[in-house]
């Protein structure tokens, strides 16, 4: 069975959300997001920055989001939740799953950081207002994408799994505009998933 190193409030939760979707069993390691959990040795041996999501299946042992939805999707469920390599949907597709981590998680990461995980003396408003910045500009394109789609490329897929919870946590922080009529109606239609609903109430 596939084993999920999960800690609430991470990227863990998009695998979750695939599985639940995928309908595939699965085993949770439930963490505290926390050093003591996080940097132990038992997990150190996992992910060597002490970090999940961190995937077991039998011998194989992976880590990083994307790639471990790659790897289930086509180590057990033969493709599904993606379009054929000859779709023309296909680009799309990769371009979506990929904007996630190249564009709008690093300046997600920066607003958490300087927002909730330091110390307010520690904070770095210059850094905080970039990101911002940075956010709000890289969640254009999605708004423009969506319209007239209900997801990426037309029906669910795995670039939803990746980017709609990339959406999700930006809304969460604040850096959703109501102008981006879109983009409210999309993590709107990926909160009232059932399979997503699942992952989240383990945050």
């Amino acid at each position: 069975m596939l084993k999920l190193h999960f800690a609430p409030n991470s990227r863990a939760g998009r695998i979750v959300w695939l599985l639940e979707e995928l309908g595939l069993p699965y085993e949770l390691n439930r963490m505290a997001f926390h050093p003591k959990d996080l940097k132990s040795d038992a997990h150190r041996a996992r992910h060597p920055l002490g970090r999940v999501p961190v995937l077991d299946d039998g011998e194989v042992s992976i880590y990083e989001s994307g790639a471990i939805v790659d790897y289930i999707l086509e180590r057990h469920k033969n493709g599904g939740l993606k379009p054929a390599v000859e779709s023309p949907l296909f680009p799309d597709y990769l371009q979506w799953f990929h904007y996630c981590e190249g564009m709008v998680m690093p300046p997600v990461n920066i607003v958490v950081v300087n927002t909730l995980l330091l110390p307010p003396d520690r904070r770095d408003e210059n850094a905080l207002g970039q990101a911002k910045r940075l956010l709000s500009k890289a969640l254009v394109p999605i708004e423009t994408a969506l319209e007239g789609r209900d997801y990426l490329i037309g029906d669910f897929s795995a670039a939803d799994i990746m980017l709609g919870h990339a959406c999700f946590m930006s809304n969460r922080i604040g850096a959703v505009s109501d102008e981006m009529t879109h983009l409210k109606a999309y993590i709107r239609r990926i909160e009232s998933r059932p399979a997503f609903q699942t992952a989240i109430t383990m945050q």
